[in-house]
């Protein structure tokens, strides 16, 4: 009793291993039977040749027979015609026994031919269900395939969630902020390039009136024009070094 039950459980275990390669790749196993069949169709086509060869003999002796009963035929016509009926009554005796062996000869060719013909049908009626069963599996093996393919980008595009709190939208947000980094420094460099253009204005408007001031003081020196008319800006004068402005007095 505890033993039956124990046999009964390893086999429940073996079974569920088995349903488990089974079901594990439902393509392969259906490869593995269709080579299978193929493997024991092509065992049914050599025995079916194997037995046309017995049936082609078969023929032959059939024919052999016919030939042989045709000539006794004519031996027994021919002696009889020669008045010879003793040697035709003997010819006429081995007639009648090859025609009995040649209807049962005919009689076994005939199951013969029929036990050839309806192999030949059965084998091709499996051929013709083995191309079925290939097609299927082609069929089959793209659509699982297919369908995989697509449950794996149906996975994948549920996890693409583009929400800030993602990976992808952090990673984003860490770009807008280093793009509005670069821009901040880009917009600080245009505002601080300005800066000092002021005093180098006002540096180079002081350098051109004391370079006027100081050709208005030559020209009065070599009395092309009077002090009256060269007109000194004394400001300028007093905003330029102190040896030049000495000069300029004198």
């Amino acid at each position: 009793m505890i033993l039956g039950k124990f046999w009964r459980s390893i086999a429940a275990q073996i079974n569920k291993l088995a349903n488990f390669f089974w079901t594990a790749d439902p393509i392969a196993q259906m490869q593995y039977e269709y080579d299978k069949a193929v493997e024991e169709m092509k065992s049914g086509r050599e025995g079916l040749e194997q037995y046309r060869g017995l049936v082609e003999r078969v023929t032959r002796q059939v024919a052999d027979e016919k030939r042989h009963v045709s000539q006794l035929e004519g031996k027994v016509k021919a002696y009889l015609s020669a008045g010879d009926r003793e040697t035709a009554g003997k010819f006429a005796v081995e007639l009648n026994k090859a025609k009995a062996d040649l209807a049962e000869n005919e009689e076994q060719l005939a199951m013969h031919e029929k036990a050839y013909d309806n192999n030949v049908r059965k084998i091709k009626r499996s051929m013709s269900k083995l191309k079925d069963i290939r097609e299927k599996i082609q069929s089959y093996d793209a659509e699982l395939k297919m369908s995989r393919a697509e449950a794996e980008m149906a996975e994948l595009a549920k996890d693409f969630n583009f929400d800030v709190t993602t990976d992808f939208g952090q990673i984003e947000q860490v770009i807008q902020e280093k793009i509005s980094h670069n821009r901040g420094k880009a917009r600080v460099a245009a505002d601080l390039s300005g800066e000092g253009m002021e005093d180098i204005a006002r540096e180079e408007a002081m350098e051109q009136a004391m370079a006027e001031n100081a050709l208005r003081g030559f020209e009065v020196e070599l009395g092309l024009v009077t002090p009256a008319t060269a007109t000194i800006n004394d400001d300028v004068k007093e905003l330029g070094p102190s040896t030049t402005a000495t000069e300029t007095k004198g």
